[in-house]
């Protein structure tokens, strides 16, 4: 009897062994850290990863060989007998660009649409007999080709209407021709607002925030551009350079429309302590001007990749504008050079030599499996997966890229940040087979460090996170050659 007891007791414990083992608790899979705020909304996301758009000014001026003009041309002047819309969309998808910005009315107050509250527009033209559309054609246009959209500058100074300086009379006669653009013309994805006038023109005041929330209310998905905001910002000059610490983040409360006290600096750099996801804009020219000029030629391609570089490298969209000619189409040139930028770009960047390396960093959240390793720096999501460091990690968080044997030859690191989660890296160093190559300050969408030699023979490169509001989250890293690069 007790043999039997002994058995039956060693059959129980065996079972119950047996079925801990097999029905045992799911892993506890680690959590994604808290955000820190401010946060980007989904549109601008959306802008950022653009990294390119397009300006095309266009109008009066286009055929006076003038920048700003008077407000007194004759509407009949404006005849791009050519004209081809299609054809401008055609050269921002062969330059990668999807979003176009187009000049609807500029400072001379002449307007590139029929509106119904001026007769000073194509009305008067004897392009297409006084009943063409501009800004139709360009929209037509995007649709025919798909995944391009559109964006329109209204110019806030008007030196051809009457009622500027008249603050009610004028801003009821802005905000109708804003109704008109964003009723008429489907889906804008930008809309652009400046300060802009001359010394000499009347006092006037901007009814900025009746015209905000109008935008807002016909059109929920845009992004408002102004020096301040409230989606995207000035980045305070118009060379394309942000600076070399630029934040998205930014107080509103510190910035106004067309007030240069604050431009060089602060719209420049943003703020790590700003309220506001306030990201910014970097507008240059192709050329010398705005408006074509037959005497102009497009810049260099050096210029516009160090344009690239400072601009897209630094947290920033470029937004270059390309003008029409007086026959209504891109120039050759101009063409030509976008294509050349393009294929530079794409040269560069297309292969990324850090997916030849194995790779390791200080620590990971969650442990080994918990879905915040290193690996995730490599893969093609460069918003929503990526490597975050233990918490209470106190340590500078490091991650290390291991080569092959023969090593490997760069000279442009690029660096980006889980931003949907906020702007976090305050301080960054790089270093190469030990030795300290380069160093910054933020990081952001994009970070792009051209070393001023390049790396030949590199076996092992880390990147070390000196500084950051919380833990650092890196979304991608790439190890890339330029050969277009020849510093001094």
């Amino acid at each position: 009897m007790a043999k039997l007891w002994c058995f039956l007791c060693f059959i129980i414990t065996s079972f119950f062994g047996l079925t801990k083992s097999v029905i045992s608790l799911p892993e506890q899979i680690a959590t994604p850290p808290l955000p820190i705020l401010p946060l980007p909304s989904y549109s601008q996301l959306k802008w950022q990863q653009r990294e390119i758009i397009m300006f095309l000014h266009f109008g009066v001026n286009t055929f006076t060989d003038s920048e700003w003009g008077t407000g007194h041309e004759n509407p009949s002047i404006f005849n791009p007998v050519g004209l081809n819309a299609n054809q401008w969309v055609s050269v921002a998808t062969e330059a990668g660009i999807e979003l176009m910005i187009l000049t609807a009315k500029h400072h001379d107050g002449f307007c590139l649409w029929p509106s119904n509250y001026t007769d000073h527009s194509v009305i008067g033209s004897p392009w297409k007999n006084g009943h063409g559309d501009v800004v139709q054609e360009l929209v037509n246009a995007a649709k025919a080709h798909g995944g391009v959209d559109v964006g329109l500058y209204l110019s806030p100074w008007d030196r051809h209407d009457r009622r500027y300086g008249k603050n009610l009379e004028y801003n009821e006669y802005y905000l109708a021709q804003l109704q008109e653009l964003l009723r008429k013309y489907g889906s804008i994805r930008e809309i652009w607002f400046d300060g802009a006038k001359g010394s000499n023109a009347p006092n006037m005041s901007y009814y900025f925030s009746d015209w905000f929330a109008m935008v807002k209310e016909l059109q929920s998905s845009i992004n408002i551009f102004s020096d301040a905001g409230p989606d995207v910002r000035w980045v305070g000059n118009e060379n394309g350079f942000a600076g070399n610490m630029c934040w998205s983040t930014i107080n509103r409360t510190l910035l106004s429309i067309g007030n240069g006290s604050i431009v060089e600096y602060y719209l420049n750099t943003g703020d790590p302590r700003g309220t506001d996801w306030l990201p910014a804009e970097c507008d240059v020219s192709i050329r010398t001007g705005w408006f074509w000029h037959k005497s102009e030629s497009p810049k260099k391609l050096s210029q516009l990749l160090e344009i690239y570089y400072n601009s897209v490298g630094r947290n920033c969209v470029l937004l270059l504008n390309v003008p029409p000619n007086t026959t209504g189409l891109i120039s050759e040139m101009d063409v030509k050079r976008l294509r050349e930028f393009r294929s530079a770009i794409d040269s560069i960047f297309v292969t990324n030599l850090a997916e030849k390396c194995s790779i390791k960093a200080s620590s990971q959240r969650g442990g080994k499996g918990g879905g915040f390793g290193p690996e995730h720096v490599l893969d093609r999501d460069h918003l929503w997966t990526y490597w975050a460091p233990k918490d209470g990690d106190n340590e500078d968080h490091w991650i290390e890229f291991k080569g092959p044997v023969e090593g490997l030859a760069f000279n442009v690191i690029r660096i980006q940040e889980a931003i949907g989660l906020g702007q976090r890296i305050k301080r960054h160093e790089i270093y190469v087979n030990g030795k300290r190559v380069a160093n910054g300050t933020t990081v952001g969408y994009k970070r792009l460090h051209r070393l001023q030699e390049g790396v030949a023979g590199a076996h092992i490169v880390r990147i070390k996170i000196t500084e950051s509001r919380g833990l650092p989250l890196i979304s991608s890293i790439g190890l890339h050659f330029d050969p277009f690069w020849h510093p001094k």
